[in-house]
């Protein structure tokens, strides 16, 4: 944990090598651009989140002008490869310290959001995480705001949703770092407080994972349900998987957050996935009039990609930093834009949503949803709605 020191103590300790000068709070120049540091996974295991969140921040500008309070948008993109919290850092740092940004944002996952979180408390940036999940990363820093989700958030609903459905036996199977650890303990203090039965725990490692002889042991166990959870775009390996180790022969349900079933993916994993129900803050298949001018926007320009739950968390962030932008008649920076962002509450594709005041994480609708297929595409379809839930842990 770095301590109290300005942008220069910051490119002192972590990033010597950089020969800019420190930038003093207000220091931004007038009629200068707002300067936007996005870190995001555009190569490695986990690329898809990267252009999934890329495509809806430059989505959203070109379809909302790229000034917002008098300041014009520059955004400014860094690949951190997914795998490397150092690397997370030091992008960071150069962007506070060398590209002077007004606010640092992206954050693939829970890992890299940490690493990150110190450079921003020091630097006393805001920094909005759009797409990683684990409970505790607005905890890492007071200038942390999320617009993505929590795992607990959207796990909590499909441990209830399954003791309705008269599920009583259900093993679970889950990535084994901090989102994971969340949606499996959440899971199972739900389930179980309701009378179910959880005889098999598995975790699978979050680097090249092989869940063939997990689902092998799911199999012998013979529960009634598997609840998954895996980050996005590992759900067609677990799909493929899932089918060919015969668990539907067997009788076993697949219940999960909506990860399993990413929706940009969906198509891919085909006939296999039918019938998987997941809760989860979005589906393409939301039916607004907001999310269907979301939808072909977002196809119309990426005509081989489809919008999945990364790619709202991105519009949404950007979304949030152009009302905050807005509010401050383009001059806000450090806290004043901070403040200008917290407690905001707006339409998104996904539904209706705010960020909370206090805790500074959103709020959201959660939907419980089932794959169908229709028009001989796959779409994860909602069938149920629970309004406006909270992160179980705040």
């Amino acid at each position: 944990m770095l301590g109290r020191v300005s942008r220069r103590g910051i490119l002192a300790t972590g990033a010597a090598t950089l020969a800019a000068p420190a930038l003093a709070p207000g220091a931004h120049a007038q009629g200068s651009a707002a300067r936007i540091g996005l870190i995001l996974p555009l190569t490695g295991p986990f690329a898809s989140t990267g252009r999934q969140v890329e495509a809806a921040v430059r989505l959203y500008l070109r379809q909302n002008g790229e000034s917002f309070g008098g300041r014009r948008v520059e955004l400014l993109v860094r690949d951190d490869t997914g795998t490397a919290p150092e690397v997370t850092r030091r992008l960071a740092q150069e962007l506070v310290v060398r590209e002077k940004v007004r606010a640092l944002a992206g954050f693939g996952l829970t890992p890299l959001a940490f690493a990150a979180a110190p450079v921003a408390t020091e630097a006393k940036v805001p920094m909005v995480v759009m797409a990683a999940a684990t409970s505790a990363i607005v905890q890492r820093s007071p200038y942390i705001l999320r617009t993505s989700f929590t795992l607990p958030q959207v796990t909590a609903p499909i441990a209830e949703w399954a003791l309705k459905d008269g599920i009583r036996n259900a093993a679970t199977l889950v990535t084994d770092f901090a989102p994971g650890l969340d949606a499996e303990r959440v899971f199972k203090e739900r389930f179980t407080a309701g009378g179910g039965q959880i005889p098999l725990e598995l975790r699978t490692p979050l680097r090249n994972p092989d869940y063939a002889p997990f689902l092998q042991r799911v199999r012998d166990a013979k529960p009634q349900a598997l609840f998954i959870f895996v980050p996005s775009g590992e759900g067609a390996a677990v799909m493929k998987q899932f089918a060919e180790r015969g668990l539907p022969e067997a009788g076993v349900r697949l219940i999960g957050t909506g990860d399993v079933v990413d929706d940009d993916i969906l198509n891919d994993m085909g006939r296999p996935a039918l019938g998987a129900v997941t809760s989860h803050h979005y589906s393409a298949a939301h039916d607004s009039a907001e999310n269907k001018a979301y939808v072909a926007a977002f196809t119309a320009a990426h005509p081989n990609m489809r919008p999945n739950f990364m790619s709202v968390g991105g519009w949404d962030g950007m979304h949030l930093i152009a009302e905050g932008l807005k509010a401050t008649n383009g001059a806000g920076e450090g806290e004043a834009l901070l403040n200008a962002m917290k407690g905001r509450s707006w339409t998104s594709p996904r539904g209706p949503v705010t960020i909370d005041a206090n805790t500074r994480d959103i709020v959201q609708d959660v939907y419980i949803r089932r794959v169908e297929e229709r028009g001989g595409q796959f779409w994860n379809i909602e069938f149920d709605r629970l309004p406006q839930v909270r992160d179980p842990g705040t």
